[in-house]
């Protein structure tokens, strides 16, 4: 495959469809390769990982919906995009192809531009879900990064928050993964609702990994969504601890020798970065400032923020001056 280039796979056993097709798709950019049976579409599929599967219904060997089944049923391929082609316009035909797995339905004959319109809208859905984080189904990193850049490129305004927890692994070690996953789950539940009750449309959360999690908001709009999620996230953990760990504040986890240690409830920290005092050339820089001011939070022993203000060099007023806001919980 040309480096860059996106593969699709066409499975189809009428020369003339695959020749359509094939040539329309490679007009437009695409890498394609050809199969005229269902278990060499398997093979392919397997060998080639292409970034979609234009599957037709009725092939010798094995038929497209039981292709497709298998694609699905199969870690290496289950997340690959799939589009059913069928002479077929029955509705029974579409629900069992879309049953088994397809993106997607496109009776024959179709229009090339149709064509083209589908296999690149099934394209951006496959990658905005491949990139969203499994637990939460939040954008991550690369989605991150492209969203402060892009940002930074059109000299927006805006303030990313970097969103993290205190002693999460304490909890973590004393009650187990899954009920630590749902506090990860918790915590961008608490993220987006801050974010939808004070920033409008253009606003981004997004789910580094762990208990890390980031926002991305106009200046004005960062500290009121940092006190509201603070208010949240205190409110809603306590009900993820046992009665009697809540109620006195600290939960006892064993170490290696079977000694007990407290460790105070899990809180939240956010550090928060913006352009709106002084420039910021690049979403590395962001993503330092935002570190920065989490660990300056995190000096805190309870949920908290800290923003940085500090102004550019030469400004009068340059000197360097953060705030804190502190949760309700001591």
């Amino acid at each position: 495959m040309s480096e860059g280039r996106e593969l699709i796979l066409v499975a189809d056993d009428d020369e003339d469809i695959v020749r359509f097709v094939e040539v329309n798709l490679r007009l437009e950019g695409f890498e394609v390769h050809t199969v005229s049976d269902g278990e060499a579409a398997l093979h392919a599929a397997y060998d080639l990982m292409p970034e979609l599967v234009l599957l037709d219904v009725m092939m010798p060997k094995l038929d497209g919906f039981e292709v497709c089944q298998r694609l699905r049923s199969d870690s290496r391929t289950k997340h690959l995009s799939v589009i059913m082609l069928t002479a077929k316009s029955l509705s029974a035909d579409k629900v069992v192809g879309l049953t088994a797995g397809a993106d997607d339905y496109m009776i024959k004959p179709f229009d090339p531009i149709e064509l083209v319109a589908r296999v690149k809208s099934a394209l951006r859905r496959s990658k905005t879900m491949r990139g969203l984080n499994p637990l939460t189904q939040l954008p991550g990193n690369v989605e991150v990064q492209e969203q402060v850049q892009k940002r930074v490129e059109d000299v927006e305004p805006f303030a990313l928050l970097y969103i993290d927890l205190d002693n999460f692994k304490s909890f973590n070690d004393h009650y187990g993964f899954l009920r630590g996953d749902e506090v990860i789950k918790l915590l961008a539940a608490c993220a987006r609702d801050a974010l939808d009750a004070h920033a409008g449309i253009g606003s981004f959360v997004g789910h580094i990994g762990g208990d890390d999690f980031v926002a991305i908001v106009p200046p004005e709009v960062a500290e009121p969504m940092a006190k509201d999620l603070i208010a949240r996230w205190d409110q809603a953990v306590l009900t993820h601890y046992d009665p009697e760990d809540a109620e006195r504040g600290y939960i006892e986890v064993g170490d290696r020798k079977g000694d007990l240690h407290r460790y105070p409830l899990t809180t939240v920290s956010i550090g928060i970065a913006t352009n709106s005092q002084r420039p910021i050339q690049s979403h590395w820089e962001a993503s330092e400032i935002a570190a920065e001011m989490k660990a300056f939070a995190k000096r805190e022993a309870r949920s908290t923020y800290a923003i940085d203000r500090r102004r550019a060099p030469g400004d009068e007023a340059g000197e360097e001056v953060t705030r804190t806001e502190s949760g309700a919980r001591s």
